[in-house]
C-alpha cells in the first residue's frame, strides 16, 4: 500500500510565491492553515538547515505585519507577503491596508477561508467550533476595495497561475496590495510531487513597462515650462523611485525649475539643491509662496497639489497633470485639479521626455551656450534671473532653519497643584540635535541612515529640520492610518538584511523612527519590539511626546478657531494621554525582555533644575549620542522618548 502523499495545494502555493522571488512572508496563523504549517515543517526537514522558502516571520498582530511587509517593500523595491487567519485575521489588518494602498506599495497578502465540508467529506473538513461562525457570507468584501485584485484559489491545478497574476498585478502601475484566499480543504489537495518542479519563474508574467507621455503631449509641456515666468513643479512621491529624482533634478536645474514637495513620502529633492523650495502639509499659508503668482505648475506624482480653501494658484495659470499609475485618482471619492493636460506617464520617463524636448528647441544647461532659433521673450534671461532669485530663496531658508533651531530647551512654568518644573525642548531644536549627532558619529551614517517619519502633526517641522539629502534616506507611509512605523522598521531592516550581498550587512548602517506618542501606540510596540528582538533588526526610535493626539485638536481649530475647545488642553478635549502618561521607552524594554534601551528627556526631572539651556541640550545631545550608540555598537533597539509641551 503506498504512502499517502505529503505534497499539496500549500506546497505548490509557497512554491510559486519562491520561485516569484518571494523572500519573506510575515505571518499571524490560525485554524485554516495546517497545509501551510506541515509544508514548512516538511521544508524544514528535508533541508536540513531549519530553513524554509519564503522565510517566514512571525508577526503577534497583523497590522503590524502588514505594516512590516510595507516597509520592507518601502526599502528594497521587493514584494513580501503576507499570511493571515480567515475574515478576523483579514479584518486584523485594520488601517495599515488603508496605507498599502495609498502608498501604492506592492504586498501579496493571503488569508484562508473556513472550510466548505463538515462531515469528513475532504481532508481539512470543518472539526473546531470556530469553523461555524467565521463561514461569512464575503470574505473579500472586507478588503476589496482597497485591493488591486482579489481572487480565490480554486485549485491545486491552478494555484500557480492565481499567485502569478495577483504578483503581476501587484507590481504593476498603479501599484499595490493584492489579497488571495483559499478554504482548507483547498490547500489539502494532494498532488504529484513531479508537480513542485514544474512550478517556474515569473518569465512570461512581467508587470507593465512605464508608460510614456505622447509627443504632442511632450511638446505642449516643454514649450510652457520653457515660456513660463513663474514656472513650479510639485510632487508628493516621485522619491519612491530613486532613478526618477536625477531625472527631476536635471531638468529643474535646466530651466531652474523650483519643486515644492506636497505632503510628501520620499525625499524628491536633495534639500541642499537649489530648486529645493521646502514642503508643505497644506495647512492655510503653509504653501510655497510663489504658488500665488506661479504661471505654468507641472504636478508631477502628486497625491494633492494644494487645498483652494487654505492656497491656490492665480486664476488662468497652466497646470498639467502626469501620473505614472491613476493621474484621476479613481478610488478617491472626490479629486479634482483643473488641468490643461492629464497624463499617463511614469515619471522618469516623462522628466527625459520634456527635457530632451527642450534640449531640441535649444536649451541648454547653465554654463553652455544656448542655441534657441528666435528668443525674443528673453526666456534665457527668465531663467537666469530664476536662478539667481532660488539662490537668494534657499539661503533664506536655510538661515530661517538655523534660527529655529537655536531656540535652547526651556523649563516650563511651575505646576500649580505640584509646584513641579519641567524642562522642554521644540522639535526643530531637537531635529537638528539628531542631524547633527549622525553627521558627527561617522562620515558614511547621515547617507546611509533609513529614517521612517511619522511625526503626523509634526511633519512639516521634521521633514524640513532633518534636510534629507539622499533620495530614499526618508520615507513615510503614504497614508493617514497611524501605526505604520514600527512595524515597519522591522520590514525594512530584514529587507536590508537580505538585498545587500549577503555577509550578515545591512543596506543601512542606522534605521532610525520618529513618531508622535500616538503614533507609537497605534503601532503595536507590544508586538513590534518582541519580533525586533525575534529577528535581530535593532532601530533607533525617537518619541516626539506631546501628551496626547494633538492632530484632532488641530483639525478643531481649523473649524471652531474660537470655539469653546479653543482654550482648554488635550485632555480637557479629550485628546490628551495626561496626567499619567505611559513610559514609552519602558513599553519598547518589556516588549523585548530588557533586551531594548530607553531613556526619557525633559518633563520633570530633579537633576536638571537651575541647568542653562545649553546644559539642558548638551544632556539631550548625550542622551542622542548613546541611543546611536547602543543601536550600532550593540545592535539592540532604543527608545528616546522626548518630553514635549503638552497640547
Amino acid at each position: 500500500m503506498s504512502t499517502p502523499s505529503t505534497y499539496n495545494t500549500s506546497t505548490l502555493f509557497l512554491r510559486a510565491l519562491s520561485r516569484a522571488g518571494i523572500t519573506h512572508a510575515f505571518v499571524n496563523w490560525g485554524s485554516d492553515h495546517p497545509a501551510l504549517l506541515e509544508e514548512l515543517e516538511r521544508q524544514r526537514v528535508e533541508s536540513g538547515t531549519k530553513e524554509t522558502n519564503p522565510s517566514i516571520v512571525t508577526c503577534p498582530n497583523e497590522m503590524v505585519a502588514l505594516s512590516a511587509a510595507q516597509g520592507f517593500a518601502q526599502a528594497t523595491g521587493k514584494i513580501a507577503a503576507v499570511i493571515v487567519h480567515v475574515d478576523v485575521g483579514t479584518q486584523a489588518l485594520a488601517g495599515a491596508v488603508h496605507n498599502v494602498d495609498r502608498s501604492r506599495t506592492p504586498v501579496f497578502i493571503y488569508a484562508g477561508a473556513s472550510p466548505f465540508s463538515a462531515e469528513g467529506e475532504h481532508k481539512g473538513t470543518r472539526n473546531e467550533w470556530i469553523m461555524w461562525i467565521q463561514d461569512i457570507p464575503d470574505q473579500t468584501a472586507i478588503i476589496r476595495q482597497y485591493m488591486r485584485h482579489t481572487a480565490q484559489i480554486g485549485s491545486a491545478k491552478t494555484v500557480e497561475k492565481s499567485v502569478k497574476r495577483a504578483l503581476q498585478i501587484a507590481t504593476s502601475d498603479p501599484k499595490g496590495p493584492v489579497y488571495l484566499w483559499g478554504r482548507r480543504e483547498v490547500m489539502e489537495e494532494e498532488v504529484d510531487p513531479a508537480a513542485i518542479a514544474s512550478i517556474s519563474d515569473m518569465t512570461g508574467w512581467t508587470s507593465i513597462e512605464p508608460a510614456a507621455l505622447s509627443p504632442a503631449a511632450t511638446n505642449k509641456i516643454a514649450t510652457a515650462l520653457m515660456q513660463a515666468s513663474s514656472p513650479l513643479i510639485i510632487t508628493s512621491y516621485l522619491g519612491r523611485s530613486k532613478t526618477a529624482v536625477p531625472a527631476l533634478l536635471s531638468l529643474a536645474s535646466i530651466l531652474s525649475l523650483p519643486v515644492i514637495s506636497a505632503c510628501p513620502s520620499a525625499v524628491n529633492v536633495p534639500f541642499s539643491h537649489p530648486s529645493y523650495a521646502g514642503v508643505t502639509f497644506l495647512s492655510p499659508g503653509s504653501h510655497w509662496s510663489g504658488l500665488s503668482t506661479a504661471d505654468v505648475i507641472l504636478v508631477l506624482d502628486c497625491d494633492l497639489p494644494w487645498i483652494s480653501v487654505n492656497d491656490k494658484p492665480r486664476e488662468g495659470a497652466r497646470v498639467f497633470v502626469v501620473d505614472g499609475g491613476d493621474p484621476l485618482k479613481i478610488s478617491v471619492g472626490h479629486w479634482h485639479v483643473d488641468a490643461e493636460l492629464v497624463c499617463r506617464a511614469d515619471a522618469e520617463v516623462a522628466l527625459e521626455q520634456i527635457e530632451k524636448e527642450l534640449r531640441g528647441m535649444g536649451v541648454r544647461s547653465e554654463g553652455e551656450k544656448w542655441d534657441l532659433t528666435n528668443d525674443v521673450e528673453g526666456v534665457e534671461a527668465k531663467v537666469q534671473a530664476r536662478r539667481e532669485r532660488s539662490a537668494q530663496a534657499h539661503s533664506a531658508l536655510v538661515a530661517e532653519l538655523d534660527e529655529a533651531e537655536r531656540v535652547l530647551p526651556f523649563f516650563l512654568p511651575a505646576d500649580k497643584d505640584t509646584s513641579s518644573i519641567s524642562f522642554t525642548f521644540t522639535v526643530p531644536n531637537l531635529m537638528g540635535v539628531l542631524r547633527r549627532t549622525l553627521n558627527e558619529t561617522s562620515p558614511t551614517l547621515r547617507a546611509n541612515t533609513l529614517i521612517l517619519n511619522e511625526s503626523i502633526s509634526n511633519y512639516p517641522a521634521v521633514w524640513m529640520h532633518l534636510r534629507p539629502q539622499f533620495p530614499g534616506n526618508i520615507i513615510s507611509s503614504g497614508g493617514s492610518s497611524l501605526g505604520w512605523a514600527l512595524g515597519a522598521a522591522v520590514g525594512a531592516s530584514l529587507g536590508g538584511r537580505t538585498f545587500n550581498g549577503g555577509q550578515g550587512k545591512n543596506a543601512y548602517e542606522l534605521i532610525v523612527v520618529i513618531v508622535g506618542d500616538g503614533s507609537f501606540m497605534f503601532g503595536v510596540p507590544s508586538s513590534a519590539y518582541w519580533m525586533a528582538r525575534r529577528y535581530e533588526t535593532p532601530f533607533l526610535t525617537i518619541v516626539l511626546n506631546n501628551g496626547g493626539w494633538k492632530s484632532p485638536k488641530l483639525s478643531m481649530l481649523g473649524v471652531h478657531p474660537t470655539g469653546h475647545g479653543s482654550s482648554v488642553s488635550g485632555a480637557e478635549l479629550s485628546v490628551g494621554f495626561g496626567p499619567s502618561s505611559p513610559d514609552y521607552a519602558q513599553i519598547a524594554v518589556a516588549a523585548s525582555s530588557g533586551w531594548a534601551w530607553g531613556a526619557r528627556v525633559g518633563g520633570v526631572d530633579a537633576a536638571m533644575k537651575g541647568k542653562s539651556g545649553l546644559e539642558l541640550q548638551e544632556e539631550l545631545h548625550k542622551v542622542i549620542v548613546e541611543a546611536v550608540r547602543v543601536v550600532l555598537e550593540e545592535k539592540r533597539c532604543a527608545v528616546v522618548d522626548c518630553i514635549l509641551e503638552s497640547i
